[in-house]
């Protein structure tokens, strides 16, 4: 059965939960590029929105008349709606009626909509209102742990896992449990959340790990030049022992922290230094 047919009206548009990475045209995919390029409403951030705009993914805010909507260079328009963490349940109820209106609505989400992105939120939402009918599609991204992973070197070789420290929904009991099984089980960890009590998870961690073990801490990751509050993106490798001693480069929401295991290593070439975690302890000759 068609979609007109099971709606009994004209066919829907689509919802689409859009990651775009660190945000910067240059990090984004061509596919979440397209989508926003293309779309009758995109639902973005302020910040988001500054980044859309640097190649012309999203309309100049000149463009922009009252009430949103923005002219395009091929003549159509474009409403763009700001989002903001306060108002992203009813922002949902609007996207859900702008794609049974026939809309396509890019609900846009930093890094992937499922790494602690927007995506659950909308799936949520769309089960409590009933919107069973609206079409959704996720558009994945580059979310900071493989950002930075790349300006560090190849810590992600092996087999590794994400922890947010944030206790908004759940207690800092689960997450030290969280934290404690990943250093026992030897995953190389990559820290989100930052802000919230990073010294108390690496206390956890150094109860499991050596003091020496690799970490690399990265801001903004993939994000030069974003105009953030950090004027680069940067990254610093220490070590477990050493972690908390770099507050200054911990610097809030645009700050991870990656852990490595017993196999990751600091590499120096005549350029700078790297981590890498091999896979499973493979070396040369087992290419």
């Amino acid at each position: 059965m068609s979609r007109e047919e099971q709606t009994g009206a004209e066919e829907m548009g689509t919802l689409y939960i859009v990651g775009i990475g660190p945000g910067l045209p240059h990090a984004m995919t061509q596919r979440a590029k397209d989508v926003i390029a293309t779309a009758d409403c995109v639902i973005a951030s302020n910040l988001y929105q500054d980044f859309l705009r640097r190649d012309g993914t999203l309309p100049p805010e000149e463009a922009v008349a009252d009430g949103g909507v923005a002219a395009r260079s091929d003549g159509t328009e474009q409403e763009i709606v700001r989002s903001s963490m306060g108002q992203q349940v009813e922002l949902a109820r609007e996207a859900f009626e702008r794609v049974r209106n026939g809309e396509t609505v890019a609900h846009v989400s930093g890094g992937d909509p499922n790494v602690y992105g927007k995506s659950d939120l909308l799936f949520t939402m769309a089960d409590a209102e009933g919107a069973e009918d609206v079409p959704i599609e996720v558009v994945p991204g580059v979310t900071a742990a493989l950002g930075g992973a790349a300006n560090l070197g190849a810590p992600l070789s092996n087999d590794f896992c994400t922890i947010s420290l944030s206790d908004k929904w759940r207690g800092w009991t689960e997450i030290e449990e969280k934290l404690r099984a990943a250093a026992i089980s030897g995953f190389v960890i990559v820290l989100y959340n930052c802000w919230r009590d990073y010294e108390r998870a690496i206390d956890v961690l150094c109860e499991e790990r050596a003091d020496d073990t690799p970490v690399g801490i990265f801001n903004d990751a993939s994000r030069a030049d974003a105009g953030r509050n950090l004027e680069n993106e940067t990254h610093t490798i220490t070590t477990l022992g050493e972690a908390t001693s770099h507050d200054e480069e911990v610097g809030g929401m645009g700050t991870s922290i990656l852990v490595g295991n017993h196999e990751t290593e600091v590499w120096t070439n005549d350029y700078e230094q790297y981590l890498v975690t091999p896979r499973g302890g493979r070396d040369v000759e087992d290419f």
